[in-house]
Formats: C-alpha cells, structure tokens, sequence
C-alpha cells in the first residue's frame, strides 16, 4: 500500500467537442475550481483535461487520472446528455469497479426542482479501484449553474437545507475508499458523517 495523502487530489475533465477545439472557452472547470475552493476547508490540489467527446479518449483520462496522477476524485463535466456524441456515463462506467448509483439519482431529483427536461441527464458515479488506491469518479451536468446546484444543493430564503447536494457524501465516501479526511466550508456545504467516523478538531 501507499502511503495516504494528508491532501486531496482532485481530477476536473471538462469533456467538449467545442470547448477542446477551441470554438469556445471552457466553462466547465473554472465553475468547478471556484466552488471547491468555496467550499474545501481542506488543502486540495487540481489536475485539469479538456478533451473532446471521445469515448476512448475519456477511457484513457479517467484511467490515467486515478492509476498514474493519483487522483482520489475525479469529477467530470459535459458529455451526459441523449445526443450521439454524449458518451461520458458509458465511459465512466467501463472504468469503474463499482457503480455508486445514489449521485446520479440526487443530482436528477435536484435539477428536477428547476426543468422538467432533468430527466434526459444520464450522469453516473463509479468507484475505480487498483491494488493500491480508490478513487470516486463522478460526472456533473455541463452549465456552471447546474455544477453548483447539484454539488451545494438548494437552500431556502432563510439558508435552510430544501435538498442536499452530492458533496455533502463525498467526504465520507472517500474515508470509506481509504482517502484523505476532507472537512468543508459548513457555510457552502456542510459534509456528513456518523459520529464514529468525525475526528476531532485539531488543538
């Protein structure tokens, strides 16, 4: 086994026939690098891809991301709709070991709160496990707004909780797969765990 990271590593692909030519400017990953920096308490570090919608290509960086980088999540934006060209859930699924089907199904009932079309969005998570690491590999909608919608969750006028983002189980999914310890800004999104599995604050 490795030795386990005190930080987290975290693998942003932004997957985009147009943004990786260059028609347009990627949007995808400076929305996900400005919401994790809100909402880590925790040090981080990013590996960041632009690729375009090819299944194989998207194959390679997931793998790469978690075999090679070291990448303990990995989150990826684009690429979940019904057009022939949106391949990214069957990417992310033929490198898992395991699927996590609770993400996508959280991030449908949160986009489902604002347009009915929702349901047409095919994001899934995965676990990818080797002999030494683990890592969660999780695809986001593409729209800066939705990306911080589903991961934050939607909070009332009063800042109450209506309905719990994806992160808020990221961190403690990542102790399960023998991660880093992840703490959260509480104000942007406050991570869960059972009482048995919160370490106490450092003195």
């Amino acid at each position: 086994m490795t030795a386990k990271r005190e930080h987290l590593l975290v693998g942003l692909v932004s997957i985009s026939d147009r943004a990786s030519g260059g028609v347009y400017q990627d949007q995808g990953i400076p929305a996900l690098q400005e919401w994790l920096g809100a909402a880590l308490a925790t040090p981080f570090q990013v590996e960041t891809r632009l690729i375009p919608d090819e299944r194989s290509q998207i194959e390679q960086t997931l793998v790469e991301l978690v075999d090679v980088t070291g990448c303990d999540l990995v989150l990826t934006t684009g690429g979940t709709g019904p057009s022939r060209r949106d391949v990214t859930p069957e990417a992310t699924l033929a490198i898992g070991t395991k699927e996590m089907p609770g993400f996508g199904e959280q991030m449908r009932q949160i986009s489902l709160q604002f347009v009915p079309t929702a349901i047409l969005s095919r994001q899934v998570a995965v676990i990818r496990e080797t002999s030494d690491h683990a890592a969660l590999v999780l695809n986001l909608p593409g729209q800066p707004k939705s990306i911080r919608e589903t991961l934050e969750g939607l909070k009332d006028e009063d800042g109450r909780v209506k309905v719990t983002g994806i992160f808020a189980a990221i961190p403690y999914c990542i102790d399960l797969i023998g991660g880093p310890y992840i703490e959260t800004v509480e104000a942007v999104c406050k991570a869960f765990r059972p009482k048995s599995a919160i370490k106490p604050a450092a003195s």
